[in-house]
């Protein structure tokens, strides 16, 4: 049975029966997509971000370095896997057009692609700012298609997928609650003597055994001075008495992911972690009173740099003060739809979720870090993850 007749025998069988959303929602999606390339005079847009494919369609699979396309038109989806992901196609969307390529045969995606686009469209857009999209993609398809002109289209979808529906925000709901079962049990089990690894490992199989699917970035553990430099992991590290130890997780439910980061000392916290840590509080408190639709990105970032100025001199900081987040594939939960920082003018809506990812960092010390994600509410932020903000 090649891949063909196996794409078959599953739309016979299982087609659509792990979709995450009612076939209304994703009209719905598709709907506002569309107007938004009627507005914009794109006449095809070719989306090959996992999470874009995800949200328009349901496509998800743990396999995400392989080349997948989506072609939207204003009357159909076209979508490209190749043959290992015939699978995961017919069982997790309803797309009646699926296209495979030979997986070994990566020459193989041009033509069909650019059939699916030539036929419809002399505007394509294409998201230039994502990974995902390939140089010898673009290049194949301006070759095959010369009087077709491509165009950035890399904010379209994101201005869509920044709010979210209720189904949405439901399943963030339950991507909190485990994530809140995987931090506590392994704050819980902090004790000196234990390794990062050790902590790592409680707080993935609490993860696990709560519901968590496959996650977008695996439980981040990191101890004493290690925790004063950004994007580092566990890594053997042993805990010492009086060491803080920084933790952020982010459990799955249908893709979706709330984060959350906790900072708990092995001991007793000196006055000057604890000045941290308020600090950290104080800057959070700032950005989920300032979360009110109508005010600007900005407006809450220049709130929480108030609130951080005592300790603006001593900590490093990322200058993110938050995030989108929403569905998305490993490498990162960040959706990148939306950002909390200065200079950026886009305005809060209701339905809008974002991590607050404050972690404060006495570089060759320790950091601190303490976060919540928040959803956008009528008057301010309200927290989806529950965090006890705490040290100990």
């Amino acid at each position: 049975m090649d891949y063909n007749a196996y794409q078959k025998t599953l739309a016979s069988e299982l087609r659509g029966r792990e979709c995450p959303f009612p076939q209304a929602e994703y009209d719905q999606r598709l709907e506002s997509l569309r107007a938004r390339m009627a507005a914009d005079d794109v006449e095809a847009l070719l989306l090959t971000d996992p999470s874009d494919l995800f949200y328009l369609t349901g496509y998800s699979t743990f396999e995400v370095s392989v080349h997948v396309a989506l072609v939207v038109t204003a009357d159909s989806l076209t979508l490209q896997v190749p043959s290992i992901e015939t699978g995961p196609a017919m069982i997790t969307t309803r797309v009646d057009n699926v296209i495979g390529y030979r997986w070994e045969g990566i020459g193989d995606v041009l033509d069909p692609l650019a059939r699916a686009l030539g036929g419809h469209a002399t505007t394509v857009g294409i998201d230039y700012w994502h990974g995902s999209l390939r140089q010898g993609v673009v290049e194949g398809l301006k070759q095959r298609l010369p009087v077709t002109r491509f165009v950035d289209a890399s904010r379209m979808l994101k201005s869509i997928r920044i709010v979210k529906s209720p189904a949405e925000i439901d399943y963030l709901r339950q991507s909190a609650r485990i994530t809140g079962q995987g931090i506590e049990a392994a704050a819980t089990a902090i004790q000196p003597g234990m390794t990062d690894n050790d902590i790592a490992a409680i707080g993935a199989e609490a993860l696990l055994a709560g519901g968590s699917e496959f996650m977008s970035m695996q439980p981040i553990v990191t101890v004493g001075q290690r925790s004063s430099v950004i994007h580092t992991n566990h890594k053997r590290c042993r805990v010492e008495e009086g060491d803080p130890v920084f933790l952020e997780f982010g459990a799955v439910w249908q893709r979706y992911t709330a984060p959350m980061m906790r900072t708990v000392v092995a001991g007793e916290p000196t006055a000057r972690m604890r000045s941290v840590f308020d600090g950290c509080r104080r800057v959070v408190d700032a950005l989920q009173s300032s979360m009110v639709p109508g005010r600007t990105f900005d407006h809450a970032a220049r709130a929480a740099e108030h609130a951080m100025a005592p300790l603006v001199d001593e900590v490093f900081f990322s200058g993110v003060f938050g995030y989108t987040v929403g569905a998305q594939f490993p490498p990162s939960w960040v959706e990148g739809s939306g950002f909390i920082a200065r200079g950026e003018s886009a305005e809060f809506r209701q339905g809008m979720v974002f991590h607050l990812p404050v972690c404060l960092r006495i570089p060759g010390q320790w950091g601190i870090g303490c976060s919540d994600t928040v959803l956008v509410g009528e008057n301010g932020a309200e927290p989806l993850t529950c965090n006890p903000w705490r040290l100990d």
